[in-house]
């Protein structure tokens, strides 16, 4: 009996905590990583915490910051030269080890521009 009601109640499991007014595919989701409501939604959050950080500091006796300021600081994507230049090397190593093991050498300018966009999805 007890292994009879533990398979039975595998779909009850599986139902738990879901919304029984909606169906999975009508749930919300989270917006695109890239998209505008993604963005709108990390510069709140961004601010949120500037504003936090502060408050801590007129509770030190500090001056605050100017928040939209450091928000355009944080968020402004401008590239790390020395990053670039490790991740130059990094392609230009991997070419090397391409060529030895008989494969065609790859574009490393297209390359680190590949490297970089991915790094800069994280």
């Amino acid at each position: 009996m007890a292994v009879l009601g533990l398979l039975s109640s595998r779909k009850t499991w599986e139902d738990m905590g879901k919304n029984r007014l909606l169906m999975d595919s009508e749930l919300p989701r989270e917006p695109a990583l890239r998209s505008p409501t993604a963005q709108f939604e990390r510069d709140a959050e961004i601010r949120q915490m500037l504003n936090a950080r502060n408050a801590r500091r007129i509770r030190r006796g500090e001056q605050p910051l100017d928040v939209e300021q450091e928000l355009c600081k944080l968020t402004s994507s401008t590239e790390d030269p020395a990053l670039k230049a490790e991740v130059r090397q990094l392609v230009v190593a991997r070419n090397y080890r391409r060529t030895r093991a008989g494969k065609p050498p790859l574009d490393i300018d297209a390359e680190v521009k590949r490297e970089l966009a991915k790094l800069a999805d994280l």
